[in-house]
């Protein structure tokens, strides 16, 4: 936990927070700021501030939290679909710096539009890019 952490005050009880699951290793809470009815957000309990920081054993359980969280929604709230999103530091729009997923129920006609508009790129374009990361992991 860091003290100036809002996602760790939450778990740790010192900010309100509508906890909607929990267990030994992530907690998943609303979102007060919902970009649809249902949004929440799933946080390991252990702070990391982004994926780059977040030890895999942890990352793990938080994704499979994410669909436990999905599956208790779709129970309830009936959505069409499910958008799950990580933002990984500012440029990315990650303004809390605690690791975490929303977890979007999606309904038709819902209000909710993604800034990313396929655009396409040129096949060789794509292949030079895919060459940089996959010498990047050798």
């Amino acid at each position: 936990m860091t003290d100036e952490c809002i996602f760790c005050k939450i778990i740790a009880g010192e900010l309100p927070g509508e906890i909607v699951d929990s267990d030994e290793r992530t907690v998943a809470f609303m979102d007060i700021n919902p970009a649809t009815p249902g949004h929440a957000l799933v946080v390991p309990r252990a702070h990391a501030a982004d994926l780059m920081e977040i030890r895999d054993e942890d990352l793990q359980a938080t994704i499979v939290a994410a669909r436990r969280l999905a599956r208790r929604m779709e129970a309830a709230l009936e959505p069409d679909g499910f958008n799950i999103l990580n933002a990984c530091r500012p440029a990315a729009w990650q303004t809390v710096f605690h690791f975490h997923l929303h977890v979007i129920p999606r309904y038709e006609n819902d209000p909710l539009k993604l800034p990313w508009i396929p655009r396409g790129a040129e096949e060789g374009q794509i292949a030079a890019v895919a060459e940089k990361i996959r010498a990047a992991g050798a």
